[in-house]
């Protein structure tokens, strides 16, 4: 139950997107601040092969099950969830980051703004690391091995239990930052 609350909290604070004209961007303390060195264990320098995309990977995916995903930290304004070791993957075969655009006029051009409510539905998976007491962990995940905004992600989890086939949710054990 706590993990559908703790879900239900991120998914509210990652709904809002949208296209700006401005060049800045308010910061946010999981964008200032440092990395945390516990969360490392979850990462690996080599490549993690058979990933799937994850408009592919939800039509299959039931919660218990592992699955590899391929993605990009794309799709919303706020990727990184403030304080939790979460994230949003977003599918670059289905969603188009503004900096792809050519005529890229946003200030967070990871939000894939022009992209519909349908397409983000199927392209975006929430991607969190959980703890032995099946809760998210604290800690900050931006930074982590150069992990930013518009990175190149590749990762294996276990579908989470609160998984839906309207949103895909992923217990990530192995994360792999593309340089």
């Amino acid at each position: 139950m706590k993990t559908i609350a703790t879900l239900s909290a991120i998914l509210a604070a990652l709904s809002l997107s949208a296209c700006k004209e401005s060049t800045t961007t308010a910061e946010t303390s999981a964008e200032t601040a440092a990395p945390d060195p516990a969360l490392e264990k979850f990462f690996t320098e080599e490549a993690i092969p058979e990933a799937q995309a994850i408009h592919i990977a939800r039509t299959t995916a039931k919660p218990g099950e592992e699955i590899t995903l391929k993605g990009a930290l794309i799709g919303r304004e706020r990727i990184f969830v403030d304080g939790r070791a979460s994230f949003i993957l977003g599918d670059p075969e289905k969603l188009t980051s503004c900096d792809k655009m050519p005529d890229d006029h946003c200030a967070t051009p990871w939000d894939a703004c022009c992209d519909s409510k349908e397409l983000k539905k199927t392209g975006i998976a929430s991607i969190q690391i959980i703890g032995a007491d099946g809760r998210v962990l604290s800690g900050n995940l931006k930074g982590t091995k150069g992990m930013k905004e518009l990175s190149s992600i590749t990762l294996t989890g276990t579908v989470d239990k609160s998984s839906t086939e309207d949103n895909l949710v992923v217990n990530a054990t192995k994360i792999h930052v593309e340089k």
